[in-house]
């Protein structure tokens, strides 16, 4: 006797895509949790920041800790909606990484090195979050049209 297997060609797009929201949520909370810290730091004004008198964009070093740590802050919540697979969580999640990738390029002078890498995070998470469709259902189950006699 021999097993038959069938294979759905959904499956395998849509275990693609939960992977892929899943990554985001994690990402993207980590990515907050660092912001929410680097907010700390920036506020108390730590020593790791490089100080910078000739810069475009003058903001008080407790400023740009302001935002990162409001920034941080709705990125776990929204990192928190992604792992239950919510559709505003996906779009708030591109929006709220746009926001870090904009927030670390024009903090670049203050903390260059992990300003990159945050960006380069952020646009990980906003690619994962772009590519990923999780809420289409496989194409096994979408019905097609009667035949016509």
């Amino acid at each position: 006797m021999t097993a038959t297997h069938t294979t759905h060609p959904g499956t395998a797009k849509m275990a693609w895509a939960t992977g892929l929201s899943a990554f985001a949520a994690v990402m993207l909370t980590i990515a907050g949790v660092l912001d929410i810290f680097r907010g700390i730091m920036g506020i108390a004004q730590d020593d790791v920041f490089v100080a910078t008198r000739d810069y475009v964009f003058r903001l008080d070093l407790a400023g740009w800790g302001w935002i990162h740590l409001i920034l941080g802050i709705l990125a776990v919540i929204v990192g928190i909606g992604l792992f239950q697979l919510a559709t505003w969580a996906r779009v708030a999640g591109v929006a709220i990484a746009g926001f870090i990738i904009l927030a670390n390029f024009l903090s670049l002078p203050y903390y260059p090195v992990w300003s990159v890498v945050a960006i380069a995070f952020s646009g990980f998470i906003i690619w994962a979050l772009c590519v990923a469709r999780p809420e289409e259902p496989p194409a096994s189950t979408k019905t097609a049209a009667p035949p016509r006699p």
